[in-house]
């Protein structure tokens, strides 16, 4: 029911609007049409003739250069020229001097050598066994031969029972310089040495035993 009466109040005011604009557009056809006013003729020059520009030049003048004299050479110095030797080269004239050989008495003569212990030459590293799953060590006891040889090598004690056989073969490959007493070499016996093995594993980390 409102939107009827809505309806039927809009209709009279859309017609209202509608002949107000109707009204308008009539007064506004109706008037008489007024053409503007003409504008002053203007006139143009195409080809301008350009006036020359002076171009203002730099009047220089150049002194004469003055005519330079050269001056004369240092003076030279004379030079003492030294005089050539008149006398000869001396020469020494005579036999060559002769001198007794020096005579050594082959029984009486001896190289006394001084005492010393047995000092190692050479050490070959051990060879790590396979089975090893960590670092270890070993105490070796041996003799030492007046060739410089070890012998009787035994292991006295080892961390793991494997390392035994690898430390043993290690030292039997050593050299030393043997025992020298009153000149002679002699057998070094009771000689004690400590092999040691460092596992790494694959970071290059020593494994510990």
């Amino acid at each position: 029911m409102a939107n009827i009466i809505r309806w039927i109040l809009g209709i009279p005011l859309a017609a209202i609007v509608t002949i107000g604009l109707f009204v308008l557009m009539m007064v506004l056809i109706a008037e008489e049409f007024k053409p503007q006013e003409k504008l002053a003729n203007s006139s143009f020059e195409i080809n301008p003739q350009v006036e020359d520009i002076k171009v203002i030049k730099r009047e220089t003048k150049v002194d004469q250069v003055k005519k330079v004299i050269t001056p004369p050479p240092p003076p030279t110095i004379e030079r003492q020229q030294a005089a050539k030797p008149t006398e000869r080269i001396a020469s020494l004239e005579g036999a060559i001097p002769k001198f007794d050989a020096l005579k050594i008495d082959r029984q009486n003569f001896k190289i006394q050598v001084s005492d010393r212990d047995a000092q190692p030459l050479v050490r070959i590293p051990p060879i790590m066994p396979p089975r090893a799953e960590k670092s270890g060590h070993c105490k070796v006891r041996f003799d030492v031969s007046p060739e410089g040889a070890p012998f009787n090598v035994t292991a006295t004690y080892c961390t793991q029972k494997l390392f035994e056989r690898s430390s043993i073969k290690s030292v039997q490959k050593w050299k030393y310089n043997p025992k020298i007493v009153d000149g002679r070499s002699v057998s070094r016996s009771g000689v004690e040495s400590k092999i040691s093995f460092r596992l790494t594993d694959e970071r290059g980390k020593i494994i510990p035993e």
